[in-house]
């Protein structure tokens, strides 16, 4: 490898880590309500502005990152800066996306004691929270049109909510139920209709 060549890669290596950092540091910093809130700023970001991933691929590292332990927001910056960069853009990624927040609130948490009852402070909040359940719904609306299922599976995410908001089942006993159900459809039912020569309607 010549010297021109390797000095080429270590620039667009030097570039891609940027890009991804301050991908993420604006991710984290300028999106309110926590995570569910970020998914739409993180999908027009790795999807369509760089095209780190494709729609299904985000979809399916989506529920994958759903599942495991954390904040899924830096768990998908984690496993991006793994699949770009290595260890180091892993590491890179998730502390771009941690650390504005981690100063905001350092912020607060300073200086909280004199706004607490600031009648402006909580007028702006009030007006964030309304625009914090828009930043939830519409990446939802979004996600359900990529993945391109027939209307009548509905269904499923409808029941899990109520599930979940009326009957106060635990969201992990839903992730593992959901699981089971997607393994026995792909697995086992269809493999049951392919066998039995009957065409497959799912």
């Amino acid at each position: 490898m010549t010297s021109d060549t390797k000095e080429a890669k270590e620039e667009t290596r030097s570039r891609l880590l940027w890009r991804l950092c301050s991908s993420f540091f604006v991710i984290g910093g300028f999106t309110f309500g926590g995570g569910y809130a970020m998914i739409e700023m993180i999908r027009e970001t790795v999807v369509e502005k760089y095209h780190w991933l494709e729609d299904e691929e985000f979809i399916d590292l989506l529920a994958l990152t759903q599942s495991l332990p954390g904040v899924f927001a830096v768990n998908i910056s984690i496993f991006i800066g793994m699949r770009l960069a290595g260890p180091i853009g892993a590491v890179l990624a998730g502390i771009a996306t941690t650390l504005p927040s981690f100063l905001i609130m350092l912020t607060i948490a300073i200086f909280a004691v004199s706004y607490r009852d600031n009648p402006t402070v909580d007028a702006i909040f009030n007006g964030i929270r309304p625009a914090v359940v828009a930043l939830i719904v519409a990446p939802v609306v979004k996600l359900w049109r990529g993945l391109r299922l027939p209307y009548y599976w509905l269904w499923i995410p409808i029941t899990s909510a109520l599930l979940i908001w009326l009957g106060g089942v635990s969201p992990v006993v839903v992730i593992i139920v959901g699981a089971l159900g997607g393994w026995f459809y792909s697995v086992v039912l269809r493999k049951s209709v392919r066998h039995t020569g009957e065409p497959d309607k799912g």
